[in-house]
């Protein structure tokens, strides 16, 4: 049903790869190390924020004075991340979609995620072959919902954006998708696919 779309633009986390578990813990020992309040709800609101930007939005919210730079708690939950990351993620129901148009268009990853740290998990998940490009929130002036991330991904794979689809599970992505001018699949609503993150 996506033939008619020249190129696919997957988000990641809760989307392609189902690793809200992962982060689930590692925003948990990460802000219980820094002493910074845990509120599941905006946890959840925030899912597809960039760590560093998640960070700032919890200390302005919770009016909380932490010692820490954002670099040390960033790489303390990246760190967590790197450690963990054997025991949670596997690849969703996306995979078969993948596999079905491996080789016939062009696959892109967009993620808030660090770039180095989605290839990570997309290599654990033994499905980097899929994919073609990622960009994550580190290659782009602003991330999602800014279309920054999605327009990036359609010019690395030679696309116009109105010809891209993008599988989304979270607002910000999907408001990402529908700013750059492309089809935005929710995969809740679609596909059933349930980001199990701080629900």
């Amino acid at each position: 049903m996506y033939d008619q779309y020249q190129a696919i633009i997957f988000d990641m986390d809760g989307t392609l790869i189902d690793s809200g578990q992962l982060h689930e813990v590692a925003w948990t020992e990460t802000l219980n190390k820094f002493a910074i309040p845990i509120d599941r709800p905006l946890m959840r609101s925030l899912a597809g924020v960039p760590t560093k930007g998640t960070i700032e939005i919890l200390l302005k919210h919770f009016d909380c004075k932490v010692e820490a730079s954002l670099d040390v708690m960033n790489d303390f939950k990246e760190a967590v991340v790197r450690e963990k990351i054997n025991d949670y993620v596997k690849p969703t129901a996306l995979l078969q979609l993948a596999e079905r148009y491996y080789g016939k268009k062009p696959m892109s990853v967009g993620t808030g995620a660090y770039t180095d740290e989605a290839k990570s998990i997309i290599e654990q998940c033994q499905i980097s072959y899929l994919i073609d490009h990622v960009v994550g929130a580190d290659l782009v002036a602003a991330p999602k919902p800014a279309p920054d991330t999605f327009l990036r991904c359609a010019e690395l794979m030679g696309v116009a954006p109105e010809h891209c689809v993008v599988f989304e599970d979270a607002k910000l992505g999907l408001e990402a998708a529908r700013r750059a001018g492309m089809a935005a699949v929710d995969v809740l609503d679609v596909l059933g696919i349930e980001n199990d993150y701080f629900l």
